[in-house]
C-alpha cells in the first residue's frame, strides 16, 4: 500500500516497521496485558522515496526522535486500540515529512530608499523643532 504525502511524493508502507508495546494510561484491566501502544520505525537514511533535500531536513526536524543511524522512531499511545495508535503514528510521520518537504520562502533583505530616509529625517527634524519651541526661554 502507498501512503500519499504530497503530490509527487509518496511513501511505501513496506518502508514502515510497526511494533506494539505496553502503554501506560487508560485501559482498565487490560493496561498490563495488552500491547496497544504503537512504535513506528522509519529508516529515513535508506528510504528510496525521499529526495535528498527532504531527507536532510526531516532528520533535522525529527531531533531526538531520530537515532544516530537515521531511523525515526515515533511512539503513539494516545488511543486505546492498536489500530488507532498505528494510524496516529503514521499521521505524525506524514506530518513530519510534509513539514520537511515545505520550502521556506526565500527572504531578500531590503533597505529603505534615499527618499524614504530623507522623509524620516525631515519628520524627526520637524518633531524636534516642535519640542524645541515648547521650552520656556528666559527673557533678558
Amino acid at each position: 500500500m502507498v501512503i500519499p504525502i504530497l503530490p509527487g511524493l509518496t511513501l511505501a508502507e513496506s518502508e514502515l516497521e510497526v511494533s506494539y508495546i505496553l502503554a501506560s494510561g487508560p485501559g482498565g484491566q487490560n493496561v498490563n496485558k495488552v500491547a496497544t501502544a504503537a512504535q513506528l520505525r522509519f529508516d529515513a537514511v535508506r528510504s528510496p522515496s525521499l529526495p535528498d533535500r527532504v531527507r536532510a531536513r526531516l532528520l533535522e526536524i525529527a531531533g531526538s526522535r531520530a537515532t544516530r543511524e537515521g531511523v525515526i522512531v515515533i511512539t503513539a499511545r494516545r488511543f486505546r486500540t492498536q489500530a488507532r495508535n498505528r494510524e496516529d503514528a503514521i499521521e505524525r510521520l506524514v506530518g513530519l515529512i510534509r513539514e520537511a518537504a515545505h520550502r521556506p520562502a526565500f527572504r531578500v533583505a531590503t533597505r529603505p530608499g534615499r527618499a524614504a530616509r530623507q522623509r524620516r529625517l525631515d519628520g524627526k527634524a520637524h518633531r524636534a523643532g516642535i519640542k524645541r519651541s515648547r521650552s520656556a526661554r528666559p527673557e533678558d
